[in-house]
């Protein structure tokens, strides 16, 4: 109940707006043929930027452990290509609307997960979102929720 009321809130001050900015990066990346694994990338991260309480993002290798193309040094290249074309941005934007929620004490942990997100524009390819108990099983800890 708590993740589904911190996701409403969440679309309130600013997720939406962000969710929609990953869209928009995935779809100029599917205009074109080759940008098709960035926009899947941007794709699975605009969701998870819609409901991201609740959620987390893990490399897929630590997940299923098995290397694909995309946790592999192509997706290392990928990534480098991502954030010189859309990554910054994006960046940016979750910073700004991070500051934002850090003017008042109540917004503290949407400005948190601003934050992650915006780590998270630095290399998404290769990543992808599972709940936070699939997490805590994965790395045998407690995440924060």
């Amino acid at each position: 109940m708590l993740s589904f009321l911190g996701n409403v809130i969440w679309w309130l001050i600013g997720g939406v707006f962000m969710a929609l900015g990953w869209l928009f990066a995935g779809c100029l990346f599917a205009i074109s043929i080759i940008g098709l694994p960035w926009a899947r990338s941007a794709f699975v991260i605009a969701g998870f930027s819609l409901m991201p309480f609740g959620r987390t993002l893990v490399r897929r290798d630590v997940l299923t452990g098995q290397q694909d193309i995309g946790t592999s040094d192509w997706g290392t290249v990928g990534n480098i290509i991502w954030f010189v074309f859309a990554g910054w941005w994006l960046a940016l934007g979750h910073i700004l609307s991070a500051l934002g929620c850090f003017i008042t004490i109540l917004g503290i942990p949407w400005g948190w997960q601003h934050l992650k997100l915006a780590a998270a524009t630095l290399a998404p390819i290769g990543m992808t979102v599972v709940t936070v108990e699939q997490a805590e099983r994965l790395h045998g800890v407690r995440m924060d929720r």
